[in-house]
């Protein structure tokens, strides 16, 4: 089974606008409330793909239980620990003037007792596993060793586990060698210390990872779509033109992909297929992450995948 773990959970607000004004008030045109977190986002994911995750984290107040609430209506086994402080509740703007931007907030209150509960749940869920999904912030008083120790233990038992963080938690992660990465440009960025702008920028740190880690290096780019790093090929994946409503999750639909095509032990293309399909069904839709599995399946059938370079 699919294992995801997502320490920051949350729900995502989104407000559809016509401008941002300063000093006046702003009606907002639709709301939307979806799951938030990269690793329950691609929980909500598979579910609609008709595939069943564990799901673990930390949770509190009425906020994760909304959370656990959409991933429940998706089938997904949800096994938090209860903290203290509320889930996040993050606001996303969205304009008819084109921008699109995101307002997030750090209020779980993780105990010393709440990571040792947790850890105990995810020793047990490895049990079961054929892949792990980790990623995301961490709550307020967590340490990226956290990242270091979780991708450890799965990979020790011969797990693997696909990873996507910001800095400082991905470089941190790394140390433990994760069998797929998934930053996207900004977070590769800032990996590598230099600003990824072009398709080769991505593929030359794609190579390098490899040969530091031996981890395969998947990263968004945006309009540029997506490129990819093997350890003896590398693909281009440009994007599908559709009419972009909410960009908000489309990198979490290529996690759910990626861990989709390793469960069923089918070639990473395939993963590939599949995650940036879903990438295209979520970006037409306003909640994050929404997508409806006969889009996943039909925008897959459209990627592609070109060597480079």
């Amino acid at each position: 089974m699919i294992v995801t773990v997502t320490a920051n959970t949350g729900i995502d607000y989104i407000a559809f606008v016509k401008e941002l004004p300063r000093g006046k008030t702003i009606r907002a045109t639709q709301m939307v409330e979806s799951i938030s977190g990269k690793p329950s986002d691609a929980s909500w994911i598979l579910g609609e793909l008709g595939v069943t995750s564990h799901a673990l984290g930390f949770s509190a107040g009425p906020n994760g239980d909304r959370a656990a609430g959409f991933l429940r209506d998706k089938g997904v086994q949800i096994d938090y620990v209860p903290v203290g402080g509320e889930s996040r509740r993050n606001l996303i703007l969205i304009s008819e003037e084109g921008w699109q931007t995101a307002i997030t907030t750090n209020s779980l209150i993780v105990t010393e007792e709440h990571l040792a509960q947790l850890r105990a749940k995810y020793i047990d869920a490895l049990k079961h596993a054929s892949v792990v999904v980790l990623g995301g912030t961490l709550p307020a008083g967590m340490t990226p060793a956290f990242y270091v120790d979780y991708i450890a233990l799965a990979r020790a038992r011969g797990i693997p586990v696909i990873f996507d963080a910001a800095e400082p938690n991905l470089s941190a992660g790394l140390t433990s060698y994760p069998t797929i990465i998934k930053p996207n440009q900004d977070e590769l960025s800032g990996l590598i210390g230099r600003p990824v702008i072009l398709i080769d920028d991505a593929y030359q740190a794609g190579l390098t990872l490899y040969q530091q880690y031996g981890t395969i290096t998947v990263t968004t780019l945006g309009a540029e779509g997506g490129l990819v790093v093997l350890r003896d090929r590398a693909y281009h994946i440009p994007i599908i033109p559709v009419p972009v409503v909410n960009a908000a999750g489309a990198g979490d639909a290529v996690l759910a992909g990626l861990a989709y095509a390793l469960d069923k032990g089918l070639p990473i293309e395939d993963g590939l297929r599949v995650g940036f399909g879903a990438a295209t069904a979520t970006v037409t839709q306003p909640g994050t992450a929404q997508c409806t599995r006969d889009d996943v399946f039909r925008y897959a059938e459209q990627v592609q995948l070109i060597p480079y370079p």
